[in-house]
């Protein structure tokens, strides 16, 4: 990735239909250069429309994504539960290829009061022989788990390097508003940000901040973390300095907007970043 690209978690709130062909195209009209294609519900595209997806992707030069469903946990007590989860997350990196996304964002797993070293373990070999698998079908995806927003979800910044750095075909999704949450309210400093771009730096070298991924959005939280995303200027998010540390490390990649109002969010985090001096 050359640049570092802003765009929604799913089609704009203001294109005229809601398809992922339309809202590529009003992406492109907004000034905007990626777009998270939205499978949290299941994999419900098909393969006709994957490839009329990347057509669309590739005439309007919008960068994609993918965010797999919402209902996986590679460390649930029941097996066939993590078989169910394994095929969501394959199922989103097949279609997501087709669509030309070059990144599947999933959430990995909840601690369920397990030792965290054990789950951790747990769910790494399950993505190191998944990544194996798409490797060995030539799909061409990397999987990203992502930081999660409450601490019974496996995905604290550490945890999430780690992977990425353990595991060939695994490269981490940074929320950092889920890292605000997580913490009830830390990470939202310019020294804290400072201090996960060295982290990504540390685990994953200078190539890993050129190959960021990255979620941004206001976030409401308690004592337990995440509760819901809110519009970053009716939030406490520190996205000025978060753009300006961007700015400093020399980011690149892509950085998808979460809040409520998508766009509008959008358009102002690349625009402060746009406006951010060194």
């Amino acid at each position: 990735m050359k640049e570092l690209l802003f765009g929604t978690a799913g089609t704009p709130l203001s294109a005229k239909k809601r398809g992922s062909v339309e809202g590529i195209q009003r992406i492109r009209e907004l000034g905007l250069g990626c777009m998270e294609l939205e499978f949290v519900r299941g994999v419900r595209m098909k393969e006709g429309m994957a490839e009329k997806v990347r057509a669309t992707a590739e005439e309007e030069n919008v960068a994609l994504s993918v965010h797999a469903p919402y209902y996986i946990n590679l460390n649930s007590a029941e097996e066939e539960k993590i078989d169910a989860s394994i095929e969501r997350i394959y199922q989103s990196a097949r279609i997501g290829a087709l669509c030309g996304a070059s990144s599947i964002v999933f959430h990995p797993a909840y601690y369920h009061k397990q030792d965290s070293e054990e789950v951790f373990e747990r769910v790494s070999a399950l993505l190191g022989r998944l990544a194996s698998r798409l490797e060995d079908e030539g799909i061409d995806a990397v999987l990203r788990p992502e930081t999660t927003g409450k601490p019974t979800q496996l995905g604290d910044l550490e945890e999430t390097l780690m992977m990425a750095s353990a595991i060939e075909g695994v490269m981490p999704c940074i929320d950092f508003s889920h890292l605000h949450a997580r913490s009830s309210g830390e990470y939202n400093t310019i020294e804290e940000f400072r201090g996960v771009l060295g982290k990504v730096e540390e685990y994953l070298g200078h190539e890993g901040l050129e190959d960021m991924h990255c979620h941004v959005s206001g976030i409401e939280y308690g004592d337990k973390g995440e509760k819901n995303h809110l519009v970053l200027r009716e939030s406490d998010y520190n996205y000025v300095d978060l753009m300006a540390a961007f700015r400093e490390f020399g980011v690149k990649g892509l950085v998808i907007c979460e809040s409520p109002n998508l766009e509008e969010d959008a358009l102002l985090l690349q625009d402060t970043f746009r406006n951010t001096e060194m």
